[in-house]
């Protein structure tokens, strides 16, 4: 049985006196200041100023925190958005705004991938996007699939900025690689990697200034939705 299966609280024992509301909370809390590993049966007890005993009136382990965790951050997703009739871009900005919540929430690129880790908050995701996708004439599988898609361009841009911190980083970084790309593209032996960065213009490639990345995330998603929804 899934967390969302059982019982909010056991039946034996004590009282129970917190909630899986809490538990969430605190472990995010922890994750969100130590990263996933942060995150342990005792080190949420120890935060509830409880046993580690008694968690296990509401969760039967570790995986039910982490199904908690998931679902709580997917409800700081914005769901009350209005549609407004265009899959692509409605798609586009609910993508926009899952990225936004995975950048306040790290650690969530870490959280081992299952397709069916959905609990309550992440059911209404999808619901949304299905519901977004209501004008294209797919098939009910196909619809998923570019949920599914979607989600983790999401996952892959977000833990791409988020990594985009690190010491060897930043306009120092960026210059160093496009300075080797300009030199290998130079040699010649490449002509359709040159004419695919030059573009249309024939400038170097690694000339221009780095892309805002969520302008850069935009598009990708269009790009993507646009193929995966051309045939509807």
């Amino acid at each position: 049985m899934t967390v969302w299966d059982r019982p909010e609280r056991g039946t034996r024992g004590p009282a129970a006196v917190h909630t899986r509301a809490e538990l969430a909370a605190v472990a995010v809390e922890l994750a969100d200041r130590g990263g996933l590993p942060a995150v342990s049966m005792r080190a949420v007890a120890q935060a509830l100023g409880t046993g580690q005993a008694s968690l296990y009136r509401y969760v039967s382990g570790r995986e039910d925190l982490l199904d908690l965790m998931v679902d709580a951050v997917a409800g700081e997703i914005a769901l009350d958005v209005p549609l407004g009739g265009d899959p692509v871009e409605d798609l586009t900005a609910l993508a926009s705004r899952a990225k936004a919540v995975q950048l306040r929430h790290p650690w969530q690129a870490d959280v081992p991938p299952e397709p069916l880790r959905l609990g309550p908050r992440s059911l209404d995701f999808v619901e949304y996007a299905l519901r977004a996708l209501a004008p294209v004439r797919l098939p009910g599988r196909a619809k998923m699939e570019v949920v599914a898609l979607m989600s983790a361009l999401v996952t892959q841009f977000a833990r791409t900025e988020l990594q985009g911190g690190g010491a060897y980083t930043g306009v120092d970084r960026r210059a160093a690689q496009a300075g080797y790309l300009s030199r290998a593209v130079a040699q010649g032996d490449r002509p359709h990697l040159a004419a695919a960065l030059a573009g249309s213009s024939g400038t170097d490639p690694a000339a221009d200034p780095a892309e805002d990345p969520q302008v850069m995330f935009e598009r990708a998603v269009r790009r993507v939705l646009t193929g995966l929804t051309a045939s509807g």
